[in-house]
């Protein structure tokens, strides 16, 4: 890893530290739920230790570096077709919890954000990510590719669009709240199979895209075995594991400390570069030996 900034080139005042320095701080950061003058001198406690003297950022620096960081996310990746599983849900940024504002009212500003997430099946790495306002559902229509400042609708298509083109997809499995048409065309367009159960009320679509007429099926097929067998046939009990890893995402802290909505994007990318560390740290590796 390297510590100190790459000369970029460009007139003015060069950065001192790397994006590496950066996310390392905020990592620290991010795991033991500290303030950014805390973060400071415990990273420099840490270097102190192994001996290395090096320079740390402070907290001014921390904070206005955050806002642009470009969060590496490692994954390790699986064999054969991904498939992906999805979820999301809200995280709190201002105001009481839940149980305070049931109580005693809380106070009128409450702001929490929504969080999408796609996990691999078989790695349990998350390879895909959103952050957006609360004012977005989990399955939206599908707007441009726009940048992190702007709270344009985002959800299960963006989540499909991070994944490589080369990289094949089996299957995306997503609850009711992802039965929309929008969904369904983009899961069909890059070839993967839907394992959506549809909404108890739904009605069959006019086949004119592929995504309605393998939609059309599944409302069939759960309407003549029954929901409950078709989960247990299409193995639709599986999203339990994302249901699972958007809890460890919450036990990262059950709020966001940034203010700004570009850190908090920031954060949030920092706490799925953390789950993925940790996932890989605790997945054996199995070899076969004569």
């Amino acid at each position: 890893m390297t510590w100190e900034a790459a000369p970029t080139g460009k007139r003015g005042r060069q950065p001192s530290y790397s994006d590496a320095a950066i996310q390392t701080s905020l990592t620290m950061k991010v795991l033991f739920g500290m303030a950014l003058r805390q973060t400071t001198g415990f990273v420099e406690s840490l270097l102190r230790l192994i001996g290395l003297d090096w320079a740390v950022p402070d907290f001014s620096t921390l904070s206005r570096r955050q806002k642009t960081l470009k969060v590496h996310i490692p994954y390790r990746g699986s064999d054969g077709p991904l498939h992906l599983l999805v979820d999301s849900t809200g995280i709190k940024v201002e105001g009481e919890g839940e149980w305070n504002a049931r109580k005693h009212g809380g106070t009128k500003r409450r702001v929490w954000r929504k969080i999408h997430i796609g996990i691999d099946e078989k790695s349990l790495e998350i390879r895909a990510a959103e952050f957006t306002t609360s004012e977005i559902g989990d399955a939206p229509f599908v707007g441009q590719t726009v940048p992190r400042t702007v709270c344009w609708p985002s959800s299960l298509p963006e989540l499909l669009d991070q994944i490589p083109p080369e990289q094949e997809i089996g299957s995306v499995t997503a609850d009711g709240a992802f039965d929309t048409r929008k969904c369904h065309d983009a899961i069909a367009a890059r070839g993967a199979a839907a394992i959506i159960p549809p909404r108890k009320n739904a009605k069959p679509w006019k086949p004119d895209t592929a995504g309605a007429v393998a939609r059309n099926e599944i409302l069939r097929t759960s309407k003549r075995v029954g929901r409950t067998i078709w989960r247990r046939w299409s193995g639709h009990h599986r999203r339990s594991r994302v249901e699972t890893k958007m809890h460890c995402v919450k036990l990262l802290g059950q709020r966001l400390s940034a203010r700004d909505f570009d850190r908090q994007v920031a954060e949030f990318q920092v706490r799925v570069a953390v789950l993925n560390g940790f996932t890989a740290l605790g997945t054996p590796i199995t070899e076969v030996e004569a």
